[in-house]
């Protein structure tokens, strides 16, 4: 048997073993509270157990302390006279708060506007005498983006801010249907896209900057230079995993398939020319040279909105951990995606609600990274926590994780220069005795190293990988995968990059 085909079943196992033969179950997390179509739930980042919970339609931005038993929110943000809602999928769309939000009281939201029609991505300020009130005087529009006329759907409205500090904007193919604009593949608009800027580069009376290393930063051909990814259709909710610091999309297609993908600069997601890993009408075939295919679609027999959602890396349902949480919008239909970058992914349903009577507009996450499930029936949902833990089945327990590598990149560091050769430390920490196996493996998921292959005691173990292959070769500059095995079911990766 292939080593892939070995991974796939060993995840299975590990899948099915932690569910045994019911599916996870859903719960209200705030019984005593209601909302107005809430399509965005975020928290400070500020050290508070808050919540912040966006309504789409009535402008506002709901708080409130993350307690089950909580029975009342106060509104932080009231902006209903300056959003749009003539349409269904216009209003206020998205939140994100600065990463020193603790210290300048910055946050952003994106929302649609008109005349004439355009989304606006604004900053505000919280007040300085009360934490759950924002100024609302404050706004700042940092960037318009004009939208056709006459069309109001496709307005993407996920912001967030990314591991390096940028704010990532979604945005729409600019409405109605088949790309008729054409927005998708046009560098030259930002519509059809991933957008990232720096809001903190204000030099010369700048709203932002743009980003060094931006794909088309700089360019002469009159690109977008905010551009980060394009060939997208209406990403609804994208996300970054804290571990591995992907970038997770869904991407919501026209007719036939819906999409999740990993996002990654300056790379080109296909539509129009493709939905899915289909081509758009084209029996004959299409040009799919360059273009990168998603992780899993699904056709209409499960659904026909995607909902992106989130890496769980929480610690009260352990049967999720490690997998991106997403769901569907018409069907109610919630997966849970395990996919390392070199095997192939493994798609799993974890909840299946009738017909329309669940509508799923978003997910988040709270200070603990815990999970919440954003409804249109007026509730915000979570999985019940569950009392089996990671050690059920013979795993070892969850305490286990494999730390990211330092340094990282590493090759080009004084260390490795001082050594001669390039060098990285990998650490990870045993709760017990057990097998294990840590392994380099190249993106095309090929074998290039083996560090450890034995059993192990308890502790804390420290590897220094010198950027060699096993048979001693020094192996080219790049991304690379090292993963960690314990025993039988506990499977973790992370990148590394080697610089020369």
């Amino acid at each position: 048997m292939s080593f892939r085909k070995k991974f796939f079943l060993a995840l299975l196992l590990v899948f099915t073993a932690a569910h045994g033969q019911s599916q996870l179950q859903l719960q209200v997390a705030f019984p005593n509270l209601l909302f107005s179509r809430p399509v965005d739930l975020q928290h400070p980042g500020d050290g508070t157990d808050r919540i912040f919970v966006v309504e789409q339609k009535t402008g506002l931005i709901k708080v409130f302390d993350n307690d089950a038993n909580v029975v009342s929110t106060k509104v932080f943000l009231d902006i209903r006279d300056r959003i749009n809602i003539s349409g269904n999928e216009e209003g206020l769309l998205g939140l994100a708060f600065h990463p020193d939000y603790k210290n300048n009281g910055y946050f952003y939201v994106d929302y649609t506007a008109t005349p004439p029609r355009r989304t606006k991505i604004a900053r505000y300020r919280v007040s300085a005498t009360d934490p759950n009130l924002a100024e609302k005087n404050s706004e700042v529009v940092v960037l318009e983006i004009p939208l056709p006329a006459g069309q109001s759907n496709h307005n993407g409205g996920q912001i967030a801010f990314g591991p390096d500090g940028y704010l990532y904007i979604a945005t729409g193919d600019g409405g109605g249907s088949n790309d008729q604009f054409g927005n998708g593949q046009n560098l030259k608009t930002l519509l059809g896209k991933i957008l990232r800027i720096n809001v903190d580069d204000t030099t010369g009376g700048k709203k932002y900057g743009i980003p060094s290393d931006n794909p088309f930063a700089r360019n002469t051909a009159g690109n977008k230079e905010e551009t980060y990814a394009f060939g997208l259709r209406n990403p609804w909710r994208f996300s970054f995993d804290p571990v591995t610091k992907w970038l997770w999309a869904a991407d919501v297609g026209q007719g036939s398939f819906e999409e999740i993908d990993i996002i990654e600069k300056g790379k080109n997601y296909g539509w129009s020319i493709m939905e899915g890993n289909s081509c758009f009408n084209s029996p004959s075939g299409c040009n799919m040279t360059g273009l990168v295919k998603p992780i899993v679609d699904y056709g209409r027999s499960l659904g026909g909105s995607v909902t992106g959602g989130y890496v769980y890396r929480g610690s009260k349902v352990p049967e999720m951990v490690g997998a991106y949480i997403y769901g569907d919008f018409l069907s109610g239909r919630i997966w849970a995606l395990r996919y390392d970058g070199v095997s192939q992914p493994i798609n799993t349903e974890l909840q299946n609600a009738r017909l329309g009577s669940f509508s799923i507009a978003s997910f988040g996450v709270d200070k603990n990274l815990e999970l919440y499930i954003c409804a249109f029936d007026s509730r915000i949902y979570r999985f019940k926590p569950t009392s089996s833990t990671v050690e059920d089945s013979g795993n070892v327990p969850r305490s286990i994780q494999l730390a990211q590598n330092y340094p990282n990149p590493f090759g080009g560091d004084a260390l490795s220069r001082a050594l001669g050769n390039p060098a990285t430390t990998i650490e990870y920490t045993l709760t017990q005795n057990t097998p294990v196996e840590l392994r380099v493996y190249n993106l095309s998921g090929q074998l290039v190293r083996t560090l450890v292959s034995q059993e192990q005691t308890a502790g804390k173990k420290v590897f220094r990988w010198d950027g060699r292959d096993d048979a001693g070769q020094t192996l080219p500059s790049g991304a690379y995968l090292y993963r960690l095995k314990i025993g039988n079911n506990f499977i973790e990766t992370k990148r590394l990059l080697l610089v020369k």
